[in-house]
């Protein structure tokens, strides 16, 4: 049996005042009867001595109960009920498949019942899902009898309210928590006393992904921000990235160890959350011992139920909610996938949808869809032009603001598929965006003429994306042009003045058409041609204000070079900052020189070459200014 813990005082009391709760196993496992439905705790909550001397019972009693159905959500312990030679006496039904049940759910030996997390708690209320027994884990009882279910409320609460019989392993290891934990002893039918350690969740990734893929998450969290994040390898990676935000809320589900290290750091303080203002909220916690110590008895931190931390209309009311979840697969037209590759039963619904709609609602809120872009060793791509036949579509087309992989962000929400898939392409493994481009031509998902260059010579060099700050102020980013850049290209050339656009072409053009687009400014081999946008973001859509670009004149160390600046923006220091940036990545090149042409009247580009202070020739031949500009300041 193990190590009974040492008397506990209040215990003890209780022990005196309700003997009959505290009955020897058999007696307390003999109230078990044929079909009963059998639910355990979830998660690292699971009650770990209970389920042993459940099955020891059985090996002692074989024919003690046929057909119990064990209930459960995310099974991290050891789950012997799914045994072969337990067949007679359990089938396990899972809400929510974990590692040690995969494969029993997928050879038939057990089953998954699919649905929002936030639902379960009325299946059971409702007898939908009638609960027999109810195996949970608890604190200590206090002075008044009362004992907390500590790091799993989620669904365990109202397995509790509705079971016809209640056992409780009261573990002196399990902390008390704040919120809608607490059970009185009255409400509990027996107890049995065991200490053991708590099971812990540790996860691993690769670190360099994981960091990459946190850096661009933490563009999109602000301070002030309530957040929510998902389950997987990628949380806390993502969270580590979040150290130098302010003010931070936590309105989640999982509460994990990366919150935790926010907190005690002080970026999450909760000051300006709408709801629950103070409060950390969540329903369960998965992570490490430290972890679990943290949580006990601290009055900053409440679990609620699953039925309130998960309602889309109570997380929709807090203002900039930022949902951060992940996927198994997300394809070119935006649905996703966490909970089955194809046909095969991986995880669950979960709670996954229920945050990103409640975000989608919320004042100012947002959806992130986090992660890598490849599995199974580079092998397979993540994206893909349609999910797999069998897959769950666990989002929707609608429910994804932002997707981010180690590539960067691609911004879906309000784009028509074709920008989607571009969109989506550009973040995807380079290895793997030619394939994308051409099932996506097949699909008529983009254009048919979509141009795309192969290899590193169309590799987008991610590494010279920069920020610039002007002396007027005005802060914008500097990044080389992305294949899926050319509805803001389109949008950018159609702003600018007829004037702006007869300096730029010296011509009268009036018109930018997709191949024009795409063939002189999106499509690029960047060994050859480099084109960079100064960027804005206005309501979480980037708008271009600046393009710069050079072609290498052939034969030469020399590259032609033009640049135009949004009317409403210029004369701000956006053109300096452009040349000057083109400047130095031409000479990271091997380029020593700049051609250039320019109208008479175009003083702006005239002043701005003189402003830079490099060595300029001029000659004036048909109506227009040749120059030749070094890339060395002036003697």
């Amino acid at each position: 049996m193990g190590e009974i813990y040492p008397a506990n005082h209040q215990l003890e009391i209780m022990k005196k005042k309700y003997p009959e709760k505290f009955a020897s196993e058999d007696k307390i496992f003999s109230h078990i009867h044929a079909g009963d439905r059998i639910f355990i705790g979830t998660g690292c909550g699971e009650p770990q001595y209970l389920v042993r001397a459940l099955i020891n019972y059985v090996e002692s009693n074989p024919k003690a109960f046929f057909d119990a159905e064990i209930l459960h959500v995310w099974t991290l312990g050891v789950a012997p009920y799914t045994n072969q030679k337990f067949k007679n006496n359990f089938r396990h039904n899972s809400f929510f498949i974990g590692k040690n049940t995969r494969e029993a759910v997928n050879t038939g030996m057990a089953d998954y019942t699919p649905i929002f997390a936030s639902d379960v708690p009325e299946l059971f209320r409702r007898r939908l899902v009638p609960v027999d027994v109810a195996f949970i884990q608890t604190s200590l009882p206090d002075n008044h009898g009362y004992l907390s279910l500590g790091i799993s409320v989620d669904i365990v609460k109202a397995a509790v309210e509705n079971a016809s019989l209640v056992i409780a392993q009261v573990n002196p290891q399990m902390p008390r928590i704040h919120g809608d934990t607490f059970i009185n002893i009255k409400d509990l039918n027996f107890l049995i006393p065991y200490e053991e350690p708590l099971l812990e969740y540790e996860v691993s990734a690769n670190n360099e992904i994981s960091q990459k893929i946190g850096k661009y998450v933490s563009q999109i969290v602000e301070d002030g921000d309530t957040i929510q994040v998902g389950y997987g390898s990628l949380p806390n990676a993502i969270l580590g990235n979040l150290a130098n935000k302010k003010n931070l809320g936590i309105h989640t589900e999982l509460l994990n160890d990366g919150i935790v290290d926010l907190m005690k750091k002080g970026v999450v303080d909760n000051s300006r959350k709408t709801i629950d203002r103070g409060k950390t909220v969540a329903s369960f916690c998965m992570g490490k011992k430290e972890t679990y110590e943290y949580l006990h008895d601290n009055p900053s931190i409440e679990f609620r139920t699953i039925d309130y931390t998960n309602n889309p209309i109570i997380i929709a009311m807090n203002k900039n909610m930022v949902a951060i979840n992940s996927a198994l697969e997300i394809d070119l037209t935006g649905q996703a996938t966490a909970e089955s590759l194809g046909k095969t039963f991986y995880s669950g619904i979960g709670g996954q949808a229920d945050f990103m709609r409640g975000a989608v609602l919320a004042q100012g809120g947002k959806t992130v869809l986090a992660l890598p872009s490849t599995t199974e060793g580079h092998e397979v791509s993540r994206i893909v032009p349609f999910l797999k036949e069998g897959a769950g579509v666990s989002l929707t087309r609608g429910d994804i603001h932002y997707v981010i992989t180690e590539y960067g962000i691609a911004y879906l929400h309000g784009k028509n598929i074709r920008e989607r898939a571009m969109s989506l392409i550009s973040i995807a493994h380079p290895k793997f965006q030619p394939w994308l481009i051409g099932e996506a031509k097949k699909l008529a998902l983009i254009f048919k003429d979509q141009a795309f260059i192969p290899g590193k010579r169309g590799e987008y060099p991610r590494e010279l994306e920069t920020r610039r700050t002007t002396k007027m102020g005005l802060s914008f980013l500097l990044r080389p042009v992305k294949i899926s850049d050319e509805p803001l290209l389109k949008d950018f050339f159609y702003s600018l003045s007829e004037r702006s656009m007869y300096k730029r072409f010296i011509s009268r053009r009036k018109d930018m058409p997709h191949e024009m687009l795409q063939n002189f400014f999106v499509v690029i081999d960047y060994t050859q041609v480099m084109v960079i946008v100064a960027v804005t973001e206005h309501e979480g859509k980037e708008v271009i204000i600046g393009v710069g670009q050079y072609g290498i004149n052939e034969g030469t160390l020399t590259a032609e070079v033009a640049l135009v600046i949004k009317d409403d923006f210029q004369s701000k220091g956006i053109g300096a900052e452009l040349l000057s940036y083109l400047a130095y990545i031409a000479k990271k090149q091997g380029l020593v020189g700049f051609t250039a042409e320019a109208l008479p009247d175009n003083k702006e580009v005239l002043h701005l070459l003189e402003k830079i202070g490099f060595e300029v020739e001029k000659r004036f031949n048909a109506g227009v200014y040749l120059m030749d500009i070094a890339l060395r300041e002036k003697l």
